[in-house]
């Protein structure tokens, strides 16, 4: 029996309420030379074998970050897991383990989301984190949310140098909710301006600030002043930061005076995956807890007195009446925190602060590498392991240009910035411990007979 919910009126119902004509509308914003006409040339029976090696093929065609020196970041790093990782996440008891809701049968998924949360608390420096989010732009969109609720405010100020990605996901959570966002023009020369800027929009009617760091062309910041700022205001300060293993080397953002850090877990556990499943961190002050998205575990003691672990808080849509929930984030990343909680704990502190550590010297290197090309400048007065650099011309066709060569050379700022022209010259460098003084030879090689 097929499965067939709408009628035509329904579609016609939803496309008017969308304020579209038709489906085609839908996909107005795709080249009209990317979109597939009729059906893919593609046999309509193959064997198994075939079919892998047809697949194989067209998997050939893409160039793994694995290939070769590889510089990509902007969100999303190239780190090395441990193999133990991947093996111990494949273990049948976590694989079946899959809800936490019966604490009787679900003690392992408990206690690890519950070493996650302290991992969390400890490397941003705030006293309580939840089981996880999606993702770091996700985290920072339901931070926006909280901040509301808690100042009954609806106006967010964000940073020109957050990523775009993350402003990008928090308008448009905001427009959905009429909330209000000022949104600044990015700043990639003068870091300190960027925060001058934020702190000249704070007013009685804002709810919160949000502010990356490093920030997405890797400078790095000290929030002290902006955190005093917002409190004098009624306001509240949300820090991100999209590589969590700088948190191994810079003060923390609760050290600083943050309300509430997100950030994007993915550097620790988690490969590039394409860009996921990735892991989202969460956490606040201690006050503010009930009105944290996702859910929380906690620990207690059974009737007999034993140690155990359960579901403290679960303010959700699935578990309270909509209008009352605090998200209406269904689930936690639970596979992507576990792999996150075993490298974490494989690293300790000590081996976290000397990965990051390792990150920061290699950055500094091929900085200094970089900064010694003619007609190359590099921007930044302080960064952790990623960097902006000016190069002679159109970033992007440049960072094409070395591709060729064998080098994935970094992200053209114009790529997350393509209405910003004064971007356009400008390529984001990240170096992380993968990369070797070879690789960083090669990058710099491949630069100079790019440009």
């Amino acid at each position: 029996m097929r499965y067939l919910p709408l009628t035509a009126n329904d579609r016609t119902d939803m496309l008017a309420a969308i304020g579209v004509k038709n489906i085609d509308e839908l996909f107005a914003n795709v080249p009209k030379s990317k979109l597939m006409r009729g059906l893919p040339d593609l046999p309509l029976t193959k064997g198994e074998i075939e079919v892998e090696r047809n697949m194989g093929a067209m998997a050939a065609k893409n160039r793994p970050a694995s290939a070769g020196p590889f510089f990509v970041g902007a969100g999303a790093y190239k780190h090395h897991v441990p193999a133990s990782v991947d093996h111990l996440i494949q273990r049948s008891e976590f694989l079946t383990s899959y809800t936490p809701y019966q604490p009787e049968i679900a003690q392992g998924t408990l206690q690890y989301l519950f070493e996650f949360q302290t991992q969390v608390a400890l490397l941003t420096g705030m006293e309580v984190a939840n089981a996880s989010m999606y993702d770091g732009s996700t985290a920072a969109g339901e931070a926006v949310l909280m901040a509301h609720r808690v100042t009954r405010r609806k106006k967010a100020v964000l940073s020109g140098n957050l990523h775009p990605h993350y402003a990008d996901v928090i308008e448009t959570i905001s427009r959905m909710a009429s909330d209000t966002v000022v949104r600044l023009d990015a700043n990639p020369v003068a870091a300190t301006a960027d925060l001058k800027a934020v702190a000249a929009q704070i007013d009685a009617e804002t709810s919160c600030v949000v502010i990356q760091t490093p920030d997405v062309f890797g400078n790095l910041h000290d929030l002290t002043a902006l955190a005093l700022a917002c409190e004098k205001a009624g306001a509240l300060l949300i820090a991100v930061v999209t590589e969590v293993v700088s948190l191994g080397a810079v003060t923390s953002p609760g050290a600083m005076g943050a309300d509430i850090v997100v950030a994007e877990g993915q550097s620790i556990g988690v490969g590039l995956n394409f860009g996921g499943p990735y892991v989202g961190l969460f956490a606040a002050k201690q006050k503010y807890v009930r009105q944290m998205p996702g859910r929380l575990c906690g620990e207690t003691v059974d009737a007999e007195g034993k140690r155990g672990f359960v579901l403290t808080l679960s303010t959700r849509e699935q578990h309270i009446r909509r209008d009352k929930a605090t998200s209406n984030i269904c689930t936690n990343s639970g596979l992507m925190c576990l792999a996150f909680t075993i490298h974490m704990t494989l690293l300790g502190e000590k081996g976290l602060r000397q990965l990051a550590a390792i990150n920061h010297a290699n950055a500094c290197d091929l900085a200094d590498r970089l900064g010694a090309v003619k007609r190359v400048e590099v921007l930044n007065a302080s960064f952790f392991n990623e960097f902006t650099i000016r190069v002679p011309g159109d970033s992007a066709k440049i960072i094409e240009k070395m591709a060729r060569k064998g080098v994935l050379g970094g992200v053209p700022a114009s790529r997350l910035l393509p209405k910003n022209k004064a971007v356009k010259d400008l390529i984001l460098v990240a170096n992380t411990e993968v990369n070797t003084d070879d690789d960083r030879a090669a990058f710099v090689a491949a630069l100079e007979a790019s440009i």
